[in-house]
């Protein structure tokens, strides 16, 4: 990668990690898959009778959003240092 990242990790809790948009890219990826994820939910509450059949038709397609986000922060985001030496923050590479 050429350091320019779409997406940083932050921390939280204990072994998960977060992506935020850290460019410009980022932000419009982001935004896009925001708003793909209203419009599936409003055409199923179009076509729906109550608003809960609506999220439950949407709830695959938030997961599939969802995965497709975060194959993306993977892909074009920067790499958390820390879960490489655990909990501890240091690099598993250690020199002998």
């Amino acid at each position: 990668m050429d350091g320019h990242y779409w997406f940083r990790p932050a921390r939280f809790w204990k072994w998960f990690a977060f992506y935020y948009p850290a460019s410009k890219e980022g932000w419009i990826a982001t935004g896009i898959l925001l708003a793909t994820g209203v419009a599936v939910f409003l055409f199923g509450e179009s076509r729906s009778d109550s608003v809960s059949e609506a999220l439950i038709g949407s709830v695959p397609w938030f997961v599939a959003l969802a995965s497709v986000f975060d194959l993306l922060c993977f892909r074009r985001g920067e790499y958390p240092d820390w879960w490489r030496g655990g909990t501890t923050g240091e690099s598993s590479e250690k020199s002998e």
